[in-house]
């Protein structure tokens, strides 16, 4: 029996008969792709002005935090620390609304919007064409919920942050920058006159002429394009180096347990996760980037660690408010957050919006126990009654994903996944983490 048989994978015929004609290690890739990978070339000028933007901490009020002290660079361009947020403002105590998102692999977000849900199978490579990923891959599906515009699809998709409220990462990057709350620069004109006085700000004129620093929005939206022109050409913004890549190139072995692992992510009637982090390259070679851009209403537990929420009045409501405001009317999407890539997802300790969950175990606890048995993952009224979606008004319940696998059990049913499955489900989702060094 070949070792795909073995782990239960569902091969073609023609897949299986190149496997029997030519043997394969253990744990190869028997149809190995060619990835296309962004090309690597040194920094532009403007690059290497966002660079220094990147790491100047005197842009804060603090003179503490920069950009990348919330996105580190050796956590993946993530939070570094084992909050559920950053800390930031003046002192350095006030806490960010949300759990930091890593800034890697978001060169190929689209823009937000809000329109029909895009058919994966017209961008991925299909099960025909990639026997190794499965064919639960192909199958793997979202459905709508109950609401009425997910009744014919509609979805939000697309844009930065949890809420999709900036399109591009120059619009991205001045949100911290002037958070009270984070960097807390204070205002375009305060940020100006520290840019204009800067190591650097000769490089602003050698770029842009020295009339540049009498125009301080003009100053400060190229400075914010300049840092996003670094995370463009920066190649550790976009590396494509996890062992699951070469894996998928046939340059690296996965274990039994990660065969199970990717198996099981791919699997309608275990994980699915692949139904929303896509685990496929595209047809032209791309990567996969293991998320489709839409948002979803998971009904994630509160989090008492923030302060925000001891205001029990107070709700996070994703793309409906309080961060972004011009489509808080339509409340069929409150409640939903960005499907994040699982890219690096290992080296995080904060997970989801909110930071509730601090590991992998606990967040694969919660797609599987959130239906089957709530009070493993909700807390308790004073009643002893679970408070299932504590973290959302009941008039929004209705928004939550029920529809999905493994959202689609009730409570008593047989959970999705047994333990040993979760286990092999975070050895695979520790091969996405980029570094790997492919045995010679």
């Amino acid at each position: 029996m070949s070792w795909l048989v073995g782990v239960g994978l569902l091969c073609m015929a023609g897949a299986v008969a190149a496997v029997e004609t030519q043997p394969l290690l253990p744990g190869a890739n028997p149809n190995p792709v060619q990835l296309r990978r962004p090309p690597v070339a040194p920094l532009s000028s403007m690059a290497q002005l966002g660079q220094k933007i990147f790491y100047d901490a005197s842009l804060s009020s603090s003179g503490a935090l920069s950009c990348a002290s919330c996105h580190s660079p050796d956590h993946a361009y993530g939070p570094p620390n084992e909050g559920p947020v950053m800390l930031g403002g003046p002192a350095m105590s006030g806490q960010g609304a949300r759990a930091v998102p890593g800034l890697t692999y978001l060169e190929r977000e689209p823009s937000f919007s809000i329109g029909p849900e895009k058919d994966e199978d017209d961008n991925v490579v299909s099960l025909a064409q990639m026997a190794a990923i499965g064919e639960q891959a192909a199958r793997a599906k979202k459905t709508a919920t109950a609401t009425a515009a997910a009744a014919t699809n509609i979805v939000p998709q697309g844009g930065l942050f949890w809420d999709g409220r900036a399109d591009t990462l120059q619009d991205q990057a001045i949100f911290p920058l002037l958070d009270p709350n984070e960097m807390d620069g204070g205002s375009i004109e305060t940020v100006a006159e520290k840019l204009r006085h800067a190591p650097y700000a000769q490089r602003f004129a050698e770029l842009f002429g020295a009339g540049i620093f009498d125009n301080k929005g003009l100053l400060v939206a190229e400075a914010m394009f300049a840092v996003a022109r670094y995370q463009v050409e920066e190649p550790s913004f976009h590396p494509y180096t996890s062992k699951f890549d070469y894996w998928l190139e046939g340059k690296a072995r996965l274990s039994e347990a990660e065969l199970r692992g990717l198996q099981l992510f791919n699997d309608p009637e275990k994980a699915n996760c692949g139904g929303c982090h896509t685990s496929a390259p595209s047809h032209d070679g791309l990567p996969p980037l293991f998320t489709d851009h839409q948002y979803e209403a998971l009904g994630a537990p509160r989090n008492a660690a923030l302060e925000r929420n001891r205001d029990p009045a107070y709700f996070d409501l994703g793309v409906c408010g309080p961060h972004r405001s011009d489509i808080a009317e339509q409340t069929q999407y409150c409640g939903m957050f960005l499907t994040p890539t699982l890219r690096n997802t290992a080296t995080r300790r904060a997970f989801f919006h909110n930071g509730v969950f601090r590991s992998l175990e606990q967040v694969l606890d919660f797609y599987n126990f959130r239906d089957t048995d709530p009070e493993k993952v909700f807390p308790r009224d004073a009643d002893g009654k679970v408070r299932k979606y504590d973290d959302l008004p009941e008039k929004y319940h209705a928004n939550v994903d029920v529809a999905d696998p493994p959202f689609e059990r009730h409570l008593g049913d047989t959970p999705a996944m047994t333990a040993q499955d979760e286990a092999d489900i975070i050895a695979f989702l520790k091969t996405l983490t980029d570094g790997y060094k492919v045995e010679q």
